[in-house]
């Protein structure tokens, strides 16, 4: 609720649309608390706000088909900066700033790993108060060059040798993903302890998407690509580079800094910036 309050009245004292970006690793608890914070400046402030994940502007498989054979194999797997439409996300963020406008928003089924057909979309009545983006790599700065010159871990070092690969996602970060940061007016950020934790959060995630499947089993026999451990546990590893450089170098470069223990407790609060709208 004191969050909630923070944005009305930064949104109040600058009459416009205000985005905001909100950073977390893998499993941090990032969605719920955009969906909740959405949920409270509607309910308490009356603003107009939605929150959106990065994860429903996925390029579509196959894009990302399209990238992995140009560019590198592992841009088979989606997540990284060079897998996002990051034109689409702008586009949708400046048009739900619009008056008198109907924006549809995209949606991607992780299940399938792809997009779902645009008349599948949620459609919402644009201009909107509050615009909430959440995303496990929203708003890190891209690394030093000689930062990628050492394998951080074996999928690095077995699949990516010569560092082809995370040397085209640091560009990406560096180039395009930063137009999309700069829209941003405000940043949160729930903080990790450490990148260990990821792996059992994101297990927690995976376990919750083979329930929802289950009950709807029958109805869409491709909706089966639920990973098991040994496959979630090279998946994360594509994460691994960025989100431990975000945690490094994002918290003092956000307005909202929430510290988390290995349980996604809260246990500090901080404002490490100044808000200047």
């Amino acid at each position: 609720m004191p969050l909630a309050g923070q944005i009305s009245r930064q949104h109040a004292a600058a009459g416009r649309t205000l985005l905001i970006g909100m950073n977390g690793s893998q499993g941090s608890g990032k969605s719920t608390l955009a969906a909740i914070l959405a949920q409270l400046l509607a309910k308490n402030f009356g603003l107009q706000a939605i929150d959106l994940s990065i994860d429903d502007f996925y390029l579509t498989r196959q894009s990302r088909l399209s990238l992995a054979n140009h560019i590198h194999p592992l841009f088979e797997t989606r997540g990284v900066p060079g897998t996002h439409d990051v034109s689409l996300l702008c586009k949708t963020l400046q048009q739900l700033t619009r008056e008198n406008s109907e924006v549809a928003i995209p949606r991607f089924d992780k299940a399938r790993d792809d997009r779902y057909p645009e008349g599948e979309w949620d459609r919402v009545s644009a201009p909107l108060d509050i615009v909430i983006v959440e995303g496990w790599c929203l708003g890190t700065p891209a690394q030093a060059d000689d930062a990628l010159r050492e394998p951080v871990n074996d999928l690095e070092a077995r699949e990516d040798p010569d560092g082809r690969w995370r040397r085209y996602v640091n560009q990406q970060l560096g180039e395009r993903y930063q137009g999309l940061f700069q829209l941003m007016d405000l940043w949160i950020m729930l903080q990790a302890p450490s990148f260990d934790c990821v792996y059992r959060w994101r297990l927690e995630q995976e376990a919750k998407l083979a329930e929802k499947l289950h009950q709807g089993a029958g109805e869409d026999s491709s909706r089966n690509r639920v990973m098991t451990a040994p496959q979630l546990s090279r998946f994360i590893q594509h994460y691994q580079r960025l989100t431990e450089h975000s945690l490094q170098q994002l918290p003092g470069r956000v307005q909202f800094l929430f510290s988390l223990d290995a349980e996604r407790r809260i246990v500090s609060y901080d404002e490490p910036l100044p808000i200047s709208l």
